[in-house]
């Protein structure tokens, strides 16, 4: 099983089950976010093309929007949490053993970035997971990451659902 085969196949299930769709999208967001799943699971695809079909089918976007900030913001919380609770040894677990570079990228944007880092690495890549990881291992205080990763998924979330679903409403009717 290809990891495009597994995107086609969770597509197409939201797609058959659209009452699925908001659940499905919480995990997708969820595991996105969350620092242990996000290099095993291709979250950012299936939300982009559960996105589409909000545009081309009846699915309802805001129990999908809902779904995917609290899963991102779901998985940015344990992520913390783990750092917080677990310090380095959090770093040093599968998958980001096997990725020392990245934690240290994560390290150094939020050293540079403090808070902010929780929001401006919402929105890249591989640093979506590990920063909130990091803030936890640096003793980032809860309320604030709490303000910041809240704000951010809802962001996130309607930043990359909101534009396919807008275009291809206005184009399929």
């Amino acid at each position: 099983m290809t990891i495009a085969s597994i995107i086609d196949a969770t597509i197409a299930f939201a797609r058959d089950n659209s009452a699925w769709a908001a659940p499905v999208v919480f995990v997708a967001a969820f595991a996105e976010s969350f620092a242990f799943l996000s290099l095993l699971v291709p979250g950012w695809a299936i939300l982009i093309g559960i996105g589409a079909l909000i545009g081309a089918s009846g699915i309802d976007f805001w129990p999908v929007w809902a779904a995917a900030a609290t899963g991102a913001a779901c998985g940015d919380w344990i992520s913390f949490w783990a750092g917080s609770h677990f310090k380095e040894a959090a770093t040093r677990v599968w998958p980001l053993s096997r990725h020392p570079g990245m934690v240290e990228r994560g390290r150094a944007f939020f050293a540079r970035f403090g808070v902010w880092s929780i929001v401006i690495g919402r929105f890249f890549g591989p640093l979506r997971a590990v920063v909130p990881l990091v803030a936890g291992v640096f003793g980032m205080r809860q309320i604030p990451f709490q303000i910041a990763n809240v704000g951010s998924a809802m962001l996130w979330a309607f930043v990359l659902l909101a534009p396919t679903a807008a275009v291809l409403r206005h184009f399929t009717g």
